[in-house]
């Protein structure tokens, strides 16, 4: 009996992907659903899952194609795919390769327009406070358009005729196609290298959201932040907003607008030169004749007529002044003497060795007094002493002892005070002032009270 042939896995997966691949309906699929698990790699390639509410599918997108995206996909879009349905071997999954993608149910354009300009309000590149001033007589513009198209015989033709004095350089720049965008910020950032323009007017004439795309690029946008010269967008008609138009520091709703907002009109400035010219000649002239009325009162004046009067008595008021400062001094001398006579005599007072003397003096003067409070003190405790010593000496029993009495004591050295105490044949000792008497007692006698 023939043994079957086992597949491996491998062969198996190499089996299924070349029937995917030869299907000619999986090599150009139309899918649509909704994004999850996006996750862009380092590479660029895109890797996500494409899913409705009843199954999914994983999808790639490589960086060759996504280049192409006018918007950043996101988790949860809805989005329109077309691709190819292979099985990739290394895990035996089938997923789409996506060629192609754009939002179901909104323009590609308009929401890669709105999502840029979410991005650059958060980063704050439309504040009004950092929109730069444009100057009101700029010597050069600089203009950043098409050399052939129309906008750029409108700029020029309305800087001339309305303040011809005006340089105005052109910065060639791509403004429509792949590479525009590019190209516009080139030629941004050439204008800034130019340290005689005062003004900077990007744009082009009208067209189609397509063919405006270039200015809502974001690398027109950050070379228009970037720029110090401040810049005047100039996009397409009135009802044309571009990402340029929020950044720059002045929109203008055509490119001859935006002429006429960077230039002024050279008649209005020649009139307001005259007005100014006519009012200066008036305030002028009226300054003149002041100054003309003064020098007359001043010329016949008492003083220039007798200029001596003047520092005969400034040299009076000298002398004055001298002879104040001469007492002023000797007083503040005198001051000083004094306050320094009054320094000395502290410090001699409280010199240290001044303080010595009469702490010395002091310490003498405590001595003899100690002294004679201890001779007095001594005198009087003496006499308390010969006074109790006196006392002590009429209560000693000893002296008592020596008129004749004794004490006397049993063999436990107590001190017999009765017959009550001793019994005959006890050993007694009597106590006398010269000595002691050992004796037996022999007989005791009691009084008539006792036995």
């Amino acid at each position: 009996m023939n043994q079957p042939a086992y597949l491996t896995v491998k062969a198996l997966t190499k089996y299924l992907k070349r029937k995917f691949d030869a299907d000619p309906y999986l090599r150009n699929v139309m899918v649509k659903g909704e994004i999850s698990n996006f996750k862009q790699h380092t590479s660029g390639h895109m890797y996500f899952t494409l899913k409705d509410d009843q199954a999914r599918i994983l999808a790639v997108m490589f960086s060759t194609m996504n280049r192409r995206l006018k918007f950043q996909p996101e988790n949860g879009m809805q989005v329109l795919v077309k691709g190819e349905i292979t099985v990739y071997e290394a895990s035996g999954q089938y997923q789409i390769y996506v060629k192609e993608m754009q939002p179901d149910g909104i323009g590609e354009l308009f929401l890669a327009f709105e999502q840029l300009k979410e991005k650059l309000e958060k980063e704050g590149l439309f504040r009004p406070e950092i929109k730069k001033k444009i100057p009101s007589f700029p010597a050069a513009v600089g203009v950043v358009t098409s050399p052939t198209g129309a906008a750029i015989r409108d700029i020029i033709t309305t800087i001339k005729r309305r303040f011809p004095i005006t340089k105005v350089y052109v910065y060639p720049a791509l403004v429509q196609g792949e590479n525009a965008a590019s190209s516009v910020a080139k030629a941004i950032a050439e204008a800034n290298r130019n340290e005689e323009i005062d003004v900077l007017i990007v744009g082009r004439g009208g067209g189609s959201i397509e063919e405006l795309w270039a200015f809502n690029e974001e690398v027109v946008a950050r070379a228009i932040h970037h720029s110090r010269i401040p810049v005047i967008s100039a996009v397409g008609h009135e009802t044309d907003f571009t990402i340029a138009d929020f950044v720059a520091d002045m929109r203008a709703p055509t490119p001859t607008g935006a002429a006429e907002l960077a230039v002024p009109q050279i008649e209005d400035v020649l009139e307001k030169v005259l007005t100014k010219k006519m009012r200066l000649i008036r305030a002028v002239s009226e300054k003149v004749n002041r100054e003309r009325k003064r020098y007359e009162a001043l010329k016949d004046s008492y003083v220039l007529r007798n200029p001596a009067s003047i520092y005969v008595q400034k040299m009076e008021k000298v002398d004055r002044l001298t002879e104040k400062l001469i007492r002023e001094q000797r007083f503040q001398f005198h001051r000083l003497q004094d306050y320094y006579s009054y320094l000395s005599k502290q410090l001699f007072k409280h010199h240290p060795g001044k303080r010595i003397q009469l702490a010395s003096e002091n310490v003498e003067h405590q001595q003899l007094e100690l002294h004679k409070q201890m001779v007095r003190y001594l005198n009087e405790h003496k006499k308390k002493l010969g006074n109790t010593l006196s006392v002590f000496s009429a209560l000693n029993p000893m002296k008592i002892m020596e008129r004749g009495y004794g004490v006397v004591f049993s063999e436990d050295q107590t001190v017999i005070k009765s017959t009550e105490q001793v019994d005959r044949g006890d050993n007694i000792q009597i106590r006398l002032s010269d000595g002691q008497l050992d004796c037996r007692v022999t007989e005791v006698r009691r009084d008539h009270n006792g036995n």
